[in-house]
């Protein structure tokens, strides 16, 4: 590999001068957190066996019977996390790999520090994932901003597709894990800015039982068990359930907010031999809140107002959504390093959500307008995903192949009603008293009434190629065939029937390279294809619209600073092609000829400083701006068109997350925290600003003696600082909750 070094420069010197950035880089993350601030529950694992050929190492199907004590042998990428430092994950690339050696940006939020943190939410995870930002969405559902990307499609559980517009619980996860940039030769369409994969907790072969009673500020009271047994063994067979269960109730600190929601997810494994498993699952969740757009700006800043207030009308303000979802995965491993897995998942999805809230910015008098609408959604989800994959030698090559199809069938059947006060759509209030209730709600001219089908079809293939122990690369491709129809069922317009067909090839390459057992380096190129109907949607103007596209390309590096403290970075630029704008030759009609694009760094510490000393941070600078005019919505009006220059909304330019946790002794330990982020534009117009802020969190937690029992005293936003973590558009911005706490008492036995 000589032709690799510089001539003036030999090979050694390169060797010792990597050993060097991790510090650097540390220093700078440190740095960062300081200006911008001016034992967990038993878990189980299984075994698995590892196959090493010339320095590849992809773990096999892990058919072996699994127990709690197994925990300490070795982390698996759909088990839990020993600590705050993951090292495998399978979201990237299918298989279960050592992170070290994924050609891409994936941060692992594990169970534990959300349960130290007492996350209440996917925003709470977000807020420590370095590039990640949590959109408001509406106050109805979750959505993200990935690397500048806003999304609700590309959240997945297990692996598979959940784009549905609903709020997730954290309560049967083992892990969040998120990819940044483009994923689309695993996940298909969409994903321009990266996905979002839960990792819900899996049967075990030994008895559990665990739970938590959460007591908090504003009435809050949540509880969750997880509990779980081997069936026995019999006919040289094993089975062995689990199921988590949780209930949420209570209010919050805007006037008028309440919250209630449960959930259960029953699940059943069965080894029928010593080569299948098939694992059963069930999951049922519901979950009504206020929904609360926040308040509106004035000047171009947050209006000033009092932080209870709410702008609209909370009682007839109101998100409900109830899902059921039932799955069903079976492996078989053929032996020789061979293995197929089928994947199943069907869900159902009804959801409804009504809402009065600011329609327009405080003017100079002190008024502002109101608007309501409703709208009602039930969507049906099914893929099925088979993955075969497998070692293979040419030569002096180690191969670990995979090759998979996926087909999907989704039917989303909408109708929304504007929201009138008397004959008008809007009634204007004063700022001060910003209270109005709607009289009815009804279908007006542009409302959709609709129901959609699609169709997905995709084959792919993966080559993850160990060339040494020192150089791996990795090559992908997958085909989609995505086919809808839209059946507009309006009566107050003239119905339009739409249909659309695209085919998309998502190809990817990545090399990495490992000079030692502690630090890798990769290079890589990722992309995605984004139909026009991606989130089961069409109209007259984007129905011609071919696919926009989306690259990333991206460098990076991890280092285990220390045994078990990994420090990681990654430069990237992702560029969104192909956006539409409309088309200055032909009125009403878009071309698509937008670019949008996003330059930035990301440095992330995981791990144990020490024996007692564990800490998960990351700092991201993100530039994210438009580079060539575009247009947002379904209007082709030059008039709208965004120009050139201007910033994404809520893409700050630096973001900080930094937490510490500290075990003073077997029976004591604290938690400090740290959420920073700069200023912002609540939108692509860059009319409104939302200014930056520091949140401190504090936590405190005593062990009792029984192994397991803890209780745990969490302190949000220690400082009482006022600010606005979020937003959804320039007059819906989120006010972030003053000072609170959660006392969380929880137990195994």
């Amino acid at each position: 590999m000589t032709h690799l070094t510089s001539p003036d420069r030999p090979r050694s010197q390169i060797m010792e001068a990597h050993k060097y950035l991790p510090t650097a880089l540390a220093l700078i993350f440190c740095a960062n957190a300081a200006c911008a601030g001016a034992q967990s529950l038993p878990t189980t694992s299984r075994p698995e066996p590892i196959a090493e050929v010339n320095g590849a190492s992809a773990k096999i199907l892990h058919l072996p019977v699994m127990t709690v004590s197994d925990k300490a042998e070795t982390e698996h990428a759909d088990g839990p996390v020993n600590g705050y430092r993951a090292t495998r994950s399978s979201t990237f690339t299918k298989t279960d790999m050592p992170l070290r050696e994924v050609p891409a940006s994936v941060t692992v939020v594990p169970a534990m520090l959300m349960n130290d943190q007492a996350m209440q939410s996917l925003a709470d995870v977000f807020r420590y994932v370095p590039g990640v930002l949590s959109h408001q969405g509406e106050g109805n559902r979750d959505q993200v901003i990935l690397r500048g990307n806003s999304t609700t499609a590309d959240f997945y559980v297990n692996g598979i597709r959940d784009d549905a517009q609903v709020f997730r619980d954290l309560y049967n996860l083992e892990r969040v894990e998120v990819l940044k940039g483009p994923g689309g030769m695993i996940f298909g369409r969409g994903g321009a800015g990266g996905v979002v994969n839960r990792v819900t907790k899996q049967p075990v072969f030994e008895a559990i039982a665990a739970a938590t009673l959460t007591l908090g500020s504003w009435a809050q009271r949540r509880m969750t068990f997880d509990v779980g047994s081997p069936t026995g063994r019999a006919g040289g067979t094993d089975a062995a359930w689990r199921i988590n269960a949780m209930d949420e109730r209570g209010s919050g600190f805007r006037n008028g907010f309440d919250l209630k929601r449960n959930a259960i997810n029953p699940a059943l494994t069965w080894i029928a031999s010593d080569a299948t498993q098939w694992t059963v699952g069930y999951e049922h969740q519901h979950d009504t809140r206020t929904a609360d757009r926040g308040i509106p700006s004035q000047a171009g800043h947050p209006y000033e107002t009092d932080r209870a207030l709410f702008f609209g009308n909370a009682a007839q303000s109101r998100a409900r959504s109830t899902f059921d979802s039932a799955s069903s995965i079976v492996e078989h491993d053929f032996g020789n390093g061979w293995q197929i897995k089928n994947s199943l998942r069907a869900t159902y999805y009804d959801k409804f959500y009504q809402n009065v809230y600011p329609g327009s910015a405080v003017n100079s008098a002190g008024s502002m307008t109101l608007s309501a609408y409703n709208n009602a959604n039930v969507r049906t989800n099914v893929f099925n995903q088979t993955d075969l994959t497998g070692q293979a030698m040419t030569g002096t090559i180690a191969h670990v192949l995979l090759a998979g199809i996926e087909v999907g069938h989704q039917r989303s059947d909408s109708i929304r009603n504007t929201g009138f006060f008397g004959n008008a759509a809007g009634v204007v209030v004063s700022a001060l008293t910003p209270f109005a209730v709607a009289s009815r709600f009804a279908q007006n001219g542009t409302d959709a009434n609709s129901a959609v089908k699609a169709d997905v079809a995709a084959i792919y293939l993966q080559d993850q190629l160990s060339i040494s122990p020192e150089w791996k690369m990795l090559a992908g491709i997958r085909v989609d065939h995505f086919k809808l129809s839209f059946d507009d069922r309006r009566t107050v317009a003239a119905p339009i029937d739409l249909a659309r067909t695209d085919n998309g090839v998502s190809p990817r390459i990545g090399v990495i390279w490992i000079p030692s057992a502690g630090a890798s380096y990769y290079a890589s190129a990722n992309y995605a294809f984004l139909p026009s109907a991606e989130q089961l949607g069409l109209a007259t103007t984007t129905r011609e619209l071919g696919p926009e596209t989306a690259t990333n390309r991206e460098v990076g590096a991890s280092w285990d600073i220390l045994p078990a403290l990994t420090l990681s970075a990654a430069l990237f630029q992702l560029e969104r092609n192909d956006v539409r704008v409309a088309d200055p030759a032909r009125a009403g009609y878009f071309i698509k000829t937008g670019q949008l694009r996003t330059r930035g760094a990301e440095i992330s510490l995981q791990g144990n400083v020490g024996a007692h000393w564990q800490v998960f941070g990351g700092y991201a600078y993100l530039d994210g701006r438009v580079t060539k005019p575009i247009n947002t919505g379904t209007t082709a009006s030059a008039s709208a068109t965004i120009p050139a220059g201007n910033k994404i909304g809520l893409v700050p330019r630096h973001t900080v997350s930094f937490w510490n946790r500290v075990d003073v002794n077997a029976t004591w330990s604290g938690a400090l925290g740290l959420v920073s982020q700069s200023a912002s534009f609540t939108s692509i117009n860059n009319s409104v600003a939302i200014p930056a802020f520091a949140r401190v969190d504090a936590a405190l937690y005593y062990a009792f003696a029984h192994p397991g029992t803890r209780l745990a005293l969490n302190i949000e936003n220690l400082a009482d600082k006022k600010y606005y973590p979020t937003v959804d558009g320039d007059n819906n911005i989120s006010v972030g909750a003053p000072r609170n706490a959660r006392l969380t008492f929880s137990m195994s036995f």
